[in-house]
């Protein structure tokens, strides 16, 4: 494998850790305030799914000794998009961010334009991206092809437990249908 394409790889880590830590102070802070956590077993799951995606692509990248192509460029924008996607989300939730399903006892709907104009902003512009990007920079087409859509059966569990959720602490939550 090319070294530049390890060094990608190892910087994706170092941004999801980081992520991972700031959802853990959030979080920590969130249940210290007294907010619920909802969904706890489609979160476990779908760290594994996280873990298992990172270290699928790792491992066929090495396997497949994988070299830059142009598909590695399509990667590194997707990725670049998503992290760009991670911050606008992050900005727009700042202290109630966090990889968890929480609901803080002071929680505020979110309606700024980003979650007027998309439904699950953090799924559908930041991981999904993310782990595509990802994907495509290790050369991890198994990994793309199988990985993902088992990925995304987990994210459907956790998107409708999040409607729910959602439509019961906030009335003015605006239905429409979720797939």
């Amino acid at each position: 494998m090319h070294p530049r394409l390890l060094i990608m790889f190892s910087v994706a880590v170092v941004l999801r850790l980081s992520s991972l830590a700031l959802s853990i102070r959030n979080e920590q802070a969130l249940k210290a305030q007294g907010a619920r956590e909802y969904g706890q077993r489609t979160s476990q799951f779908l760290a594994l799914a996280h873990t298992l995606f990172y270290l699928g692509a790792l491992v066929e990248g090495l396997w497949r000794g994988t070299q830059p192509t142009p598909w590695t460029t399509v990667g590194l924008l997707l990725y670049g998009l998503s992290v760009l996607a991670f911050v606008l989300v992050w900005r727009a939730l700042h202290r109630l961010w966090t990889v968890k399903l929480l609901i803080a006892p002071d929680h505020v709907l979110n309606q700024s334009a980003l979650f007027r104009w998309v439904r699950h902003p953090n799924y559908f512009l930041n991981i999904i991206p993310e782990l595509c990007g990802l994907a495509l920079i290790m050369g991890a087409w198994i990994v793309l092809v199988i990985g993902l859509p088992c990925y995304l059966l987990v994210l459907r569990v956790r998107i409708r437990q999040e409607e729910a959720v959602m439509q019961q602490h906030f009335p003015q939550y605006a239905t429409r249908p979720v797939s």
